[in-house]
């Protein structure tokens, strides 16, 4: 590597170009631009060559080259063998690739009108925790190609939403529309991308996107990053500039940081090729050339079919979000948005609203969804509960009665008496239940009391003890002898 070579890497890794567009537009191998990149100086000067057996046949070689440029190395090691070549060759093919002309492509220089054209394109920051896992932090960067001012945001993805989503707010944040926007070709905005006779075709709902806010989309020809060289150098200023030496963090937390750095850094700075701050340029041509913002925004949604599952639930992105539960195994309609999720009926009807969650295998569960779930399912154990009850004697109905009215907990006195059932059998605590309806004793502990003291040899004093009157022995006892009294009477009188 020459240290011409080094410098030019250098200079265009400055300006922000990758890796890729680097030994694009140098010709170089990748591994060359990071080998480059590496060394922090460039290299010496290389000592001079020594001879070599092929130096002789070197202005024989460089002739066929400049005529036939198409030949091989092994073809032109053939050709040399028939001319008495002594060598090896691997000696020719290192001076073919030496000798071998590299022609450059040559760029036309763009110019763009005042609101003429945008350029768009995605950058990739690094990852975040999340409730669940991590996500990948993207930028979305727009530039004005006339005045160079530029908007970015920061999203937790790339889809068709993000996408539309982060359009319709820089078109608010420079306050009108460009006539073309020049995109690249991802599939949220190209399906097939051009070629040969051949025109590109765009996403339906970029196209709808687009006839909204009335501009044209151009797509850039594959492999041709210099069509849009002014986004291209704009995704690498944000990474050196804003983004470097920054911790990760959630793009809501980053927002504010981005406007600051556009308003007093980005779009504040002189611009090495317009010679001009891209604010006071804008603010001069550019702003009255674009077109006016549309009456109403554009809802950038996504919609699709999808199955609530039977917990009804719907999967969105490794998350699941709660709909009514009497849709639950169902076919519904998911609208998605950057910051909601969305659930219809197929006739329409909306079911479900949701916050999005980027987080990682997420339950998102609106209490309401599931309480016709919790209400259907209360009223079957209230009625088995019942049922169970009512089974007790024909006294049970007027006991559950009068326990409903004194009772706020009747259902956990209810339960426990039918676990007492259960445990004493059902004639037992029948008999007890009409006891306690006389007496107006209504509750569980009333009951077990009853049940307890019956099962004693002799009541404790402390204890509740209730006797019916028709379990009370009927005893006959003697008339007493009055006569013992009036005896004793009689003597006291003889003696006084």
């Amino acid at each position: 590597m020459t240290p011409e070579r080094w410098y030019e890497i250098h200079t265009l890794n400055d300006e922000g170009l990758s890796i890729r567009a680097i030994a694009r537009r140098l010709g170089v191998h990748r591994d060359t631009v990071r080998c480059a990149l590496r060394k922090s100086r460039p290299p010496s000067p290389s000592r001079p060559r020594r001879g070599s057996i092929i130096d002789p046949h070197r202005g024989w070689l460089l002739a066929k080259l400049e005529q036939y440029p198409e030949l091989t190395a092994a073809r032109l090691f053939q050709m040399l063998r028939e001319r008495d070549y002594p060598g090896g060759y691997s000696l020719v093919k290192e001076c073919v690739a030496e000798l071998r002309p590299r022609l450059k492509p040559a760029y036309l220089t763009l110019a763009f009108a005042p609101g003429d054209c945008a350029q768009v394109d995605w950058g990739v920051w690094t990852g975040v925790d999340v409730p669940g896992g991590r996500r990948r932090v993207s930028f979305f960067v727009m530039v004005l190609c006339h005045s160079r001012m530029m908007h970015v945001e920061l999203f937790m993805g790339e889809a068709q939403e993000h996408w539309l989503a982060a359009h319709r707010n820089a078109f608010e944040a420079f306050g009108g529309v460009p006539a073309r926007v020049m995109v690249d070709n991802c599939k949220t905005a190209v399906i097939t991308p051009k070629t040969a006779g051949q025109p590109a075709v765009f996403n339906t709902a970029y196209l709808d996107f687009a006839a909204h806010y009335g501009f044209k989309p151009v797509a850039c020809t594959p492999r041709r990053p210099n069509e849009k060289g002014r986004v291209e150098q704009a995704v690498g200023y944000v990474k050196s500039s804003f983004l470097a030496g920054r911790e990760p963090s959630p793009p809501i937390i980053m927002a504010p940081a981005v406007s600051e750095w556009l308003d007093s850094v980005a779009n504040a700075r002189v611009h090495g090729t317009t010679g001009r701050r891209p604010a006071d340029l804008f603010a001069e041509v550019e702003r009255d050339a674009l077109s006016p913002l549309p009456a109403g925004p554009h809802e950038c949604a996504v919609t699709q079919p999808v199955m609530a599952n039977n917990r009804f639930r719907i999967a969105l992105d490794t998350n699941r979000y709660s709909v009514p539960s009497k849709y639950a195994s169902q076919r519904l309609v998911l609208v998605r948005t950057a910051d909601r999720v969305v659930v219809r009926t197929p006739d329409r009807t909306l079911i479900a609203d949701h916050p999005r969650s980027y987080g990682r295998r997420q339950d998102v569960l609106d209490p309401g969804h599931e309480r016709e779930l919790v209400l259907r399912m209360r009223h079957t154990r209230d009625r088995r509960l019942l049922e169970c009850f009512l089974a007790l004697g024909p006294d049970a109905e007027r006991y559950l009665t009068a326990l409903q009215e004194k009772r706020p907990d009747w259902r956990g006195h209810v339960r426990r008496i039918n676990a007492l059932a259960e445990a004493n059998g059902r004639d037992e605590v029948a008999r007890v239940l009409m006891d306690s309806l006389q007496h107006g004793a209504f509750s569980s502990e009333y009951v077990l009391n009853i049940i307890e003291a019956r099962g004693r040899v002799l009541p404790e004093p402390c204890a509740l003890h209730v006797t019916r009157r028709s379990d009370l022995l009927e005893l006959e006892a003697p008339k007493p002898n009055l006569g013992i009294y009036d005896k004793e009477t009689g003597n006291k009188e003889n003696e006084l």
